[in-house]
């Protein structure tokens, strides 16, 4: 004889679960990913900053300035020019000296080359031992050293005849 009582089922009585035993199998993934884009983003702001740091530079605005100027240049990769994101090499300015070697990519209608660049900073004044540019297609290099293939930015007027003799 069954009682009306008796319930079908067992009524399990234990402790309640808190959020985290019912939730886990999409929170910890979810956190991993989330973990993952801060640290990605990180880098990239990294990176960004780096390439920033470069492009600012004197040494790179002048060797870019140059390349633009150069005939030889806008002859093999057309105008206009323009400078690629991602620079490589290394900056070290310490005051009035310092030491650069770069490479620039750059790009134009005709095709595509990568300015070489080192310098070294002296008195306040970029040297440049080496600064060409490489046309990717052909190979040729085009040195914007020798005389008449760039012109060389002239020096702003602030500049000319500050020195003084005492």
């Amino acid at each position: 004889m069954s009682t009306a009582h008796e319930s079908p089922l067992p009524v399990r009585i234990g402790p309640k679960r808190n959020w985290f035993d019912r939730n886990w199998k999409w929170f910890v993934p979810l956190a991993c990913l989330w973990g993952l884009a801060v640290m990605g983003a990180l880098c990239l702001f990294v990176v960004y900053l780096a390439f920033g740091v470069m492009k600012t530079s004197d040494v790179y605005r002048e060797a870019l300035a140059r390349a633009k100027a150069s005939p030889g240049v806008v002859r093999s990769l057309g105008e206009p020019l323009r400078e690629g994101l991602f620079v490589s090499g290394s900056i070290q300015v310490t005051g009035p000296s310092g030491n650069a070697e770069l490479a620039i990519p750059l790009s134009g209608p005709r095709g595509k080359g990568t300015i070489y660049l080192e310098a070294r900073k002296s008195a306040g004044r970029w040297n440049y031992s080496r600064l060409l540019v490489e046309v990717t297609a052909t190979g040729e290099r085009i040195d914007l050293l020798k005389p008449g293939e760039a012109q060389v930015p002239a020096e702003p007027e602030s500049h000319k005849g500050s020195d003084t003799v005492i």
